[in-house]
């Protein structure tokens, strides 16, 4: 089913410019602004609150869509007034992007820069091309030369995964994509190859990647497209399992390893708050972890937090005046913060070695209502130069241009884990 129609909001939750919607009277768009922009103000997150497209006064950091990935092509910094200043060519992405039911027609940046002749104002990057369908390649434009030929393969990998209250994990999954960013001059054809391909399963491709090369010899067969595109997303899939673990159960059999153990009590007290405690473990056998983050829901009515955030031993953190009350555990690069708005308590690891161990303890009140903290706990972290799936590139081979190129690898894992507790 296409979608009836594309609408584009600024801060104020006034349209900007909108596609025509299909068999629909002029109250029809106002009707759904109305309806967003009362979500809007309701919502804690605007994150919340997507059947529109928001766009800010100033910039965008996260791009929600994959239109908003083509304007951020076409205009670099994306805000209300560049889409005031480029009206035009907004107008003719939405034509070439969608068809008249509403489905994605052309979404590839390099096709549409060779439909769309035009010149982008105050723009970061230009729109004109060599002229509609100037190349042969929908995904790749004609007559490109760098000086310096370069392409760069990044993997991400993300580890999403739920562990029970006895810490053993009911699913863990990865799912990874390469993120490539090509430079290379003239129509190069590719031939990459991995050391150990089987990791990979459930594979998404780039169109321009020869599917009946990847069934014959798991290989990856393509001519790039210019500039940054993702090449393949991927779901990490482990060896069979011994026969000896063939009756364990298939959950348990494939199960990506948890690089740490996270242990919570409470001590929860009717109308009077609750007294916590939180320790993690980091496996010895993992790289470091960086960047972690665990976040805990305290409830409805939670305040008047204090917390002791620390490797081993650690300073009190007292909370502050406003929305969110912080705490710094002395000089271990631990801290905590609440966000009394949504009721959240949030601590923040910098840098936890292997085989390290932090906590934090603290309390909170909840003055006119019995405490109802989350059972639950999310954790996020990132591992740099690490995947889980150790995949790895074997080679790249080039056809079709005699120069030579730089070729760059470098991999980079994601945890997104909730623990119950």
């Amino acid at each position: 089913m296409g979608i009836d129609g594309l609408i584009l909001l600024d801060n104020n939750g006034r349209p900007i410019i909108q596609s025509g919607f299909r068999a629909a009277s002029a109250a029809y768009p106002l009707l759904h602004i109305d309806a967003v922009n009362n979500a809007l103000s309701k919502a804690s997150r605007l994150g919340d609150v997507d059947p529109v497209i928001y766009v800010s006064a100033y910039s965008i950091e996260d791009s929600p869509s994959t239109f908003i990935d083509i304007l951020h092509e076409y205009f670099g910094s994306l805000s209300s007034v560049t889409i005031k200043e480029n009206f035009d060519v907004v107008y003719q992405l939405l034509e070439e992007t969608l068809d008249a039911g509403g489905h994605p027609l052309t979404t590839s940046p390099n096709a549409l820069r060779a439909n769309i002749n035009t010149t982008i104002n105050s723009g970061a990057h230009l729109g004109s091309a060599g002229g509609p369908f100037s190349s042969p390649i929908p995904w790749r434009k004609a007559g490109l030369r760098y000086a310096h030929n370069e392409i760069y393969f990044d993997m991400v990998e993300e580890l999403k995964a739920v562990v029970n209250r006895n810490g053993v994990p009911l699913s863990s999954s990865v799912f990874g994509k390469i993120e490539t960013n090509a430079r290379l001059s003239g129509t190069p054809d590719c031939l990459l190859s991995f050391t150990n391909p089987k990791v990979l399963a459930d594979c998404a491709f780039h169109p321009c990647v020869r599917l009946s090369r990847w069934s014959r010899d798991k290989t990856f067969s393509f001519v790039p497209p210019d500039g940054k595109f993702i090449l393949a997303e991927y779901k990490y899939s482990p060896n069979a399992p011994p026969v000896s673990t063939i009756a364990a159960p298939p959950a348990a059999m494939y199960n990506v390893p948890i690089p740490f153990v996270l242990k919570t009590n409470f001590d929860l007290q009717d109308y009077n708050g609750a007294v916590f405690r939180c320790h993690i473990n980091v496996s010895s056998q993992c790289r470091p972890l960086e960047n972690v983050v665990i976040e805990l829901h305290l409830g409805d009515g939670a305040s008047g937090i204090k917390c002791i955030a620390a490797r081993g031993t650690g300073g009190l953190g007292h909370g502050g005046v406003g929305s969110m009350d912080m705490g710094m555990g002395g000089n271990t690069g631990a801290s905590w913060a609440f966000d009394s708005r949504r009721k959240v308590l949030k601590w923040e690891i910098s840098n936890v070695p292997p085989s390290s161990s932090w906590n934090i303890r603290g309390s909170f009140s909840t003055p006119t209502i019995a405490p109802r903290p989350s059972h639950a706990l999310q954790v996020r972290f990132e591992i740099q130069s690490y995947t889980f799936s150790s995949l790895k590139v074997e080679q790249l081979k080039i056809t079709g241009e005699t120069y030579k190129l730089y070729k760059g690898v470098r991999g980079r894992a994601l945890g997104n884990v909730e623990w119950r507790w």
